[in-house]
């Protein structure tokens, strides 16, 4: 009986395993398009992952809120750095560190 339980909890990492690569996926997507926006460059082209936590949404259902930090820079010789929140697959909350406006 213990196997089946094993089973399951093997077959559900893997679908969190593969539902957090779509989600990664998707914020550096985010943070690039965000990078463009504002006319930064998008460091490393990449997000690293930071946090996993149970949040809810709009509707109230349970999601897994993921939290990604990246680097952008506004003058191309510095770092700065910025936040992506997403609630399951879509985004939550889009933060960049204050920068000059040039």
């Amino acid at each position: 009986m213990w196997e089946l339980g094993a089973i399951a909890l093997f077959v559900a990492g893997i679908f969190l395993w593969l539902d957090s690569l779509r989600v990664r996926e998707r914020a550096v997507e985010v943070g690039r398009s965000a990078c463009e926006r504002h006319a930064l460059q998008f460091l490393d082209d990449t997000v690293s992952f930071t946090k996993l936590r149970l949040a809810r949404d709009e509707e109230g259902q349970v999601a897994i809120a993921r939290t990604y930090t990246f680097e952008f820079s506004d003058t191309g010789n510095n770092r700065r750095h910025g936040a992506i929140v997403m609630l399951g697959a879509r985004l939550q909350d889009l933060q960049l560190e204050p920068y000059r406006i040039q």
